[in-house]
């Protein structure tokens, strides 16, 4: 508990050195952080647009990998059905004395 009332107080005694501190009046701060604001919000504009590419790709590239691996999940099944038939005819026929 004591360490929150401590937080809290030197947080309040940091915000009171800016304002008090602070290098310009609260009007031409308000203007710059305003300025900075548009800036901010027309660089994350472009970013979207960024964003949007890169989601694209991603979905592009994850439905790619289903395919190859639907593909060869397939050609395994296919594999696996030869070699259990193939192993079964060499079974009965070495069972029945024919080999």
């Amino acid at each position: 508990m004591k360490f929150f009332w401590g937080l809290l107080a030197g947080f309040i005694l940091g915000v009171a050195a800016g304002l008090i501190l602070a290098p310009q009046s609260g009007e031409a701060t308000l203007a710059q952080l305003g300025e900075q604001s548009v800036m901010l919000r027309d660089r994350s504009g472009g970013l979207s647009g960024i964003t949007g590419d890169l989601r694209n790709r991603a979905d592009s590239l994850t439905s790619e990998v289903r395919s190859r691996a639907n593909d060869a999940l397939e050609q395994g099944r296919e594999i696996y059905s030869r070699t259990k038939d193939d192993l079964s005819s060499r079974y009965t026929r070495a069972k029945s004395g024919d080999m």
